[in-house]
């Protein structure tokens, strides 16, 4: 056992036998989580709400807040790629994530301000702040656990756990805030708890030693290559295209909002003109010139893991592409189509499955904050009394939630509520996953995308048979919220069997040397899909209009279940192009 290790799991003591750091990551990464999934969750339902009422919305239609909701996701998955470069070469990890959270803190505050340029600058904030965030809390994590990699996978599960606590907790309660009580207390709690967070995070730095401390410059390593294999540095033709390539895209994503929302055209004819088609369509092109490129001078074995990559990483779009419905429209068919308004005994039933399912992750949360004090409370007793006054501001919320809802006779299910259940899913479920790809009936990856792009398009197909009664063109309707229900459900299964499993896939794939240029990619595939979600997503009226709801949700039927036959289709060429890795 090394010094690092002795030094970490006994000066600083063990929580569930992992180090006690890890448990300040995982509640840092909680109430990033707490605000980025409860900011999410109110935007396109506050932005689309009527204009009149005890608590406004600002009556936008529905294609104008998906575009800004599509810029959005899209530039989230795009800013970690610098963000983590910086982290890397200049100012290190720690420094990294204190920047990042103190830039998402001032932009949930500045949402809260309810302004339309408050609203942009502190999407811009969110946009930046996650930039700097996003990679670099996993980096520290691969760098605590290099002395033991035979816990990291571990370690990696329970951090799973705190980002969906924090998705589970922030959805509940900056959505019951927001739209019971007032859309600025519920942006509003969302930024205290990224503030609250990113102190947390900042006073336990004692606990971490050199662990993602800025670099100290010596950066001149030699790379390794394995026999047979051999470098392959960009030419100046590919640093051409790739800059071509990111110019051309930002113009596109940035027409959008701007020709959608405020009328501003930076390409002729608008976000869906044939201009725009053409310049998209180009910086594609140009994306697929540099991978063909680089790819074809690489060594056999290196060039056909990096194509298994491609293809893993193309029906990554359209898993996301659908997927991300959970943020646009399905809570718009959450809050105008569902049946919300309860009554009698299935208010009651109601109240008491959602006191179950708020109290009891709630309970466990608390437990494993009352274990890490229990180690650390001496060593960072500053971080730790600002955990503990999170947790007694969030015990107060949920009780002046549960007394409010159990004084009424009848209830209304807040929109919001429904995007709890992805995370709830989740919980349940990942143990049984788990325990699924270490079994001899483990499928190959192929299967595994292929399932998951099933599942998630049975899930839509929940959607369509409830849409079937809604009149064409409706604006307006109450279905069950039981076709939500067991729609999250399938899409929550899709997920276990597609997500997790595509980075692991990545890391196993790719050389180390190349890691950072193919997460890139990887990010970039992500962020399409999710900026493909809500431009169609944005055309949910016109579809509707011209067809009928369930036709729309029909799309995201057909579609990943036949992206999820065809990669199935592609397993022996998949197994090929592997060499082996499973």
């Amino acid at each position: 056992m090394s010094d690092k290790k002795i030094d970490l799991l006994e000066q600083h003591g063990s929580v569930l036998g992992h180090p006690s750091s890890l448990f300040v990551l995982f509640f840092t990464e909680m109430w990033e989580r707490f605000s980025y999934y409860g900011m999410r969750a109110l935007l396109v339902i506050f932005l689309t709400g009527a204009i009149t009422g005890d608590n406004p919305g600002w009556g936008w239609d529905r294609a104008a807040a998906l575009s800004l909701l599509g810029t959005y996701a899209l530039m989230v998955y795009l800013t970690p790629i610098a963000g983590g470069w910086l982290a890397d070469n200049k100012i290190g990890y720690r420094n990294a994530v204190g920047i990042g959270a103190l830039l998402m803190t001032l932009g949930h505050a500045s949402m809260a301000v309810e302004t339309p340029m408050f609203l942009y600058i502190g999407i811009a904030f969110l946009i930046v702040g996650n930039g700097f965030f996003k990679p670099n809390m996993t980096s520290i994590i691969s760098k605590l656990y290099e002395d033991y990699p035979e816990k990291k996978d571990g370690a990696y599960t329970i951090f799973y756990m705190g980002v969906n606590a924090g998705a589970f907790l922030g959805i509940m309660l900056c959505g019951y805030l927001g739209e019971k009580v007032s859309w600025s207390f519920g942006f509003g709690l969302a930024g205290i708890f990224m503030f609250l967070g990113m102190l947390q995070f900042w006073y336990a730095q004692e606990l971490f030693g050199d662990i993602g401390a800025k670099p100290d410059g010596a950066k001149n390593k030699v790379v390794e290559v394995p026999e047979g294999d051999k470098l392959n540095p960009f030419t100046m033709a590919d640093k051409v295209m790739i800059a071509a390539f990111a110019i051309l895209s930002l113009v596109w994503i940035l027409n959008d909002p701007l020709s959608t929302i405020g009328g501003y055209e930076l390409i002729p004819g608008g976000a869906h003109g044939s201009a725009a088609n053409w310049v998209i369509l180009a910086a594609l092109l140009l994306l697929f010139a540099v991978l063909a490129s680089r790819f074809t001078r690489y060594a056999p074995l290196v060039r056909d893991r990096l194509i298994a990559v491609a293809i893993f990483a193309f029906f990554t779009v359209f898993f996301w592409a659908a997927f991300e419905q959970a943020a646009g429209t399905m809570p718009i068919f959450a809050k105008d189509y569902t049946q919300r308004a309860l009554t009698g005994g299935t208010a009651s039933f109601f109240k008491i499955v959602d006191l179950l399912v708020t109290v009891i992750p709630l309970a466990i949360i608390t437990w494993v904050l009352v274990r890490l004090f229990s180690q650390t409370w001496k060593k960072i007793s500053l971080s730790n009394s600002i955990l503990a006054f999170s947790f007694v501001i969030v015990w107060g919320i949920v009780i002046y939630k549960i007394f409010n809802e159990f004084s009424n006779t009848g209830t209304e299910v807040p929109a919001t509520w429904f995007g709890i259940l992805n995370s709830l899913y989740i919980i349940m479920f990942a143990p049984l996953f788990s325990k699924w790809w270490e079994s001899k009936y483990n499928p190959s990856a192929a299967f595994k995308y292929g399932f998951g792009l099933i599942l998630l398009g049975i899930g839509f197909g929940f959607l369509v048979f409830g849409s079937l009664s809604i009149a064409q063109g409706a604006k307006i309707a109450e279905v069950s919220m039981m076709w939500l229900v067991w729609a999250y459900l399938f899409h929550t299964l899709g997920e276990l069997c597609l997500s997790p499993v595509g980075l692991s896939y990545l890391s196993k794939l790719v050389p180390g040397r190349m890691i950072a240029f193919m997460f890139g990619i990887w990010y970039l595939a992500i962020a399409i899909g999710n900026k493909l979600a809500h431009t169609v997503g944005g055309m949910i009226d016109q579809i509707t209009a011209q067809y009928s709801l369930s036709t729309f949700f029909l799309i995201f039927t057909a579609v990943p279940i036949a992206a999820g036959l065809l990669v199935m289709a592609l397993n022996p060429l998949l197994k090929r192009l592997m060499h082996g890795i499973r």
